[in-house]
């Protein structure tokens, strides 16, 4: 699943929202800088509908028909299972990360939340210090020289520190 699928999927499942409403709070989460477009969610919330996983009524406000969604039990099946199988992109990308995060209490068992946090912590202790590449390939951090790179190398790394820290105690790892 993609992360427009995972939000809207994440968001119902906290209730049912009309699809204005359900792109604010996916806007509000995932920032302008990635916007997509009102197509991208009807397609999503249509083949939802389709597949069984959301239904929708109607409802009419200042005049408008608005199209409401409910997450069917289907549809929480679905996020639950791609939630406890999170891999790849979705572990490592920090923002794709982030939208897993605030739904990752939707998965009911414990142990299977600290599973999805125990990958992410042990993806972090890998030592990949590579942001930048030549076009070619990707070049070591400690090769940069540009102090504004260099910037964004200290920043990323703090911010490494700090989840690694929060996995730390939330796992009750011995630091």
């Amino acid at each position: 699943m993609n992360v427009v699928e995972i939000m809207t999927l994440g968001f119902l499942s906290e209730g049912p929202l009309c699809g204005y409403r359900l792109r604010k709070k996916m806007e509000q989460l995932q920032g302008y800088a990635r916007a997509f477009s009102d197509g991208t969610l009807h397609s999503v919330t249509g083949r939802f509908v389709e597949a069984g996983y959301l239904s929708e009524s109607s409802d009419v406000v200042n005049g408008r028909r608005l199209r409401v969604f409910h997450l069917e039990d289907a549809g929480r099946e679905k996020l639950i299972d791609e939630l406890k199988n999170t891999r790849g992109y979705m572990l490592s990308d920090i923002t794709k990360w982030s939208i897993v995060m605030s739904f990752l209490s939707v998965i009911p068992d414990e142990e299977d939340r600290r599973a999805v946090l125990q990958r992410r912590f042990d993806l972090l202790n890998t030592d990949v210090k590579r942001l930048y590449s030549d076009g070619e390939g990707p070049i070591d951090n400690d090769q940069l020289t540009d102090r504004y790179r260099l910037g964004i190398i200290g920043i990323h790394d703090a911010e490494i520190a700090a989840e690694r820290a929060w996995l730390t105690k939330e796992l009750g790892i011995d630091g």
